[in-house]
């Protein structure tokens, strides 16, 4: 190399944004939960989620299944992106989750998912979590389906 930076190549079937993504979840759970898409790269992408009354368990901290909806929320987003939505459409099928430590009330969790396997009939996505200080939250592993738009789920 020449001392310039490597330029990915992008995953993406076609363009997007962070914009892009927010204005597809009106009306759904990553809605409800704040879930807010901030970057797309070319080959991952990065949501953040406030950790207030909607995303807490008792002990004010943030609530695993709220870990687990950002999660599944970027890698689903991730694998839709990678295919052409005339003709392919994706569908969870496992989600793996590990809380490593807890984000107090009043803080952001912020996830960034990229791909492990993109195949024909299954892709595989890693979403990392972190507090707002940078440090690991939890990590996270979804499957998907990829099915032919005609196919039944």
């Amino acid at each position: 190399m020449t001392g310039e930076a490597a330029v990915k190549e992008s995953i993406w079937f076609a363009p997007f944004t962070p914009e892009d993504v927010n204005d597809h979840h009106a009306n759904t759970l990553a809605e409800r939960l704040g879930i807010v898409a901030t970057e797309v790269g070319p080959d991952y992408i990065v949501a953040q989620m406030p950790i207030d009354a909607r995303t807490v368990q008792p002990y004010r901290m943030m609530h695993g299944g709220a870990s687990a909806a950002l999660a599944e929320t970027l890698g689903s987003v991730g694998a839709m992106r990678t295919l052409n939505p005339q003709t392919h459409r994706c569908v969870g099928t496992e989600l793996n989750i590990s809380h490593l430590r807890p984000i107090a009330e009043g803080g952001v969790a912020t996830g960034r998912a990229e791909p492990v396997h993109l195949g024909r009939r299954t892709q595989v996505w890693a979403i990392h979590v972190y507090d707002e200080r940078g440090k690991q939250t939890s990590e996270a592993r979804l499957t998907v389906f990829v099915l032919e738009q005609d196919a039944r789920a």
